[in-house]
């Protein structure tokens, strides 16, 4: 083969077919108006009191986020919970509890899997060579920091800021929004199923052999088929995401493949820290650099250096690396969940940085500590 196809192999990596599958499933799950339903649904279930209604709109963000973008579970959890806000005084601060709630769960919630943010795509597709991180070994090393981090970030929005009602009124929820009435109710009802199969195949890789990636034709085939996802439907896929995501695996080959990274490292007194130290170091520098930039961008430049630091180790490293790059919360600008809770106008830029800083601080560590302990 020729010196630049490894840079365009890249593109058609297994990952990106995984990333693929997940936006589809998203896209579909949109258009039909089944995640608006099954949100409105499960919110039903959480009672009157606003720290339990907290918890429950916090929860169905954080597992629509597992599977779903993260930009597209806030906006449709923004627009499931907007009668519940505009039915509550402004100046309760239960308000702002239930605006950064939404965000800070979607960020938490994408870090339990691999289709969860792009950070996690990069990690992965640096580690399938060597270590062959699959759907469900990346769940076991991703899913219980996420827990860990969503309940605290739970106690401090309930503590932080408290309702100024014993109760809240969620009949608002009732309405429903027409947006995938237009299509036949057999279609509707398709995407629960087809969703449920698919990750269920994901997790289930190592039992019944199937890559992932070959899982992902699934619901792409399904939904063509069906007549579900149209034309239009493949034009509003995140294409901008996938291209990012590509242009982050190439790079990480380069920066691997022309020396590099090994130049870098040989700038940087590496040796004198143990693996554990490297660890902390290259998750918090992570989470702070994601915190100004896109958390693509710095998983993109300082995973392919942490798969060079720690060769033999690299999971230890790159692991809590990009668990990192999704705990960096602190600005509008950090993740586009937080932008869209911002666009609201209800909550000022301060609002996100004492949370944000909770989470830049315990997220990095409690990475760390499980995924040590994970593999070790």
């Amino acid at each position: 083969s020729k010196d630049w196809q490894i840079f365009i192999a890249s593109w058609a990596s297994p990952i990106m077919w995984l990333f693929m599958g997940g936006f589809v499933l998203g896209q579909v799950a949109q258009t039909t108006g089944m995640d608006r339903m099954m949100a409105r649904f499960v919110l039903r279930g959480f009672g009157t009191r606003p720290s339990i209604i907290l918890l429950g709109a916090m929860g169905v963000t954080f597992l629509f986020s597992m599977f779903m973008s993260n930009t597209a579970t806030t906006a449709m959890m923004m627009s499931v919970m907007a009668p519940v806000i505009a039915a509550l005084d402004k100046k309760d601060p239960f308000v702002k509890a239930l605006l950064l709630g939404i965000p800070f769960s979607a960020n938490v919630g994408g870090m339990a899997t691999i289709i969860g943010s792009p950070p996690n795509a990069i990690a992965a597709g640096l580690l399938s060579e060597s270590h062959g991180i699959d759907f469900l070994r990346w769940m076991m090393a991703g899913l219980p920091p996420a827990i860990v981090l969503f309940f605290v970030i739970w106690l401090y929005l309930k503590v932080a800021h408290p309702s100024m009602n014993a109760n809240l009124d969620l009949r608002g929820l009732e309405w429903e929004t027409r947006t995938g009435s237009l299509l036949p109710m057999w279609k509707r009802l398709l995407v629960f199923p087809v969703f449920i199969v698919t990750v269920l195949l994901w997790m289930t890789g190592p039992i019944h052999g199937m890559p992932t990636a070959v899982v992902s034709f699934l619901p792409i085939t399904i939904f063509a088929v069906a007549g579900i996802l149209t034309i239009n439907e493949v034009r509003r896929l995140q294409w901008d995401v996938l291209l990012l995501l590509a242009g982050g695996l190439s790079l990480g080959v380069a920066i691997q493949k022309t020396g590099l990274a090994d130049w870098l490292l040989g700038l940087l007194p590496f040796e004198s820290l143990g693996l554990m130290a490297l660890a902390f170091l290259l998750a918090y520098i992570t989470t702070l650099l994601s915190n100004f930039m896109s958390n693509t961008a710095a998983t993109n430049i300082l995973a392919p250096l942490g798969m060079a630091v720690a060769v033999g180790f690299e999971p230890f490293i790159v692991l809590p690396l990009a668990i990192g790059a999704s705990a960096a919360m602190s600005l509008p600008i950090s993740t586009p969940p937080n932008a869209i809770a911002f666009a609201t106008g209800n909550i000022k830029s301060t609002d996100f940085i004492r949370g944000g800083l909770l989470m830049g601080t315990l997220g990095p560590a409690v990475a760390v500590i499980w995924i040590f302990w994970l593999f070790g």
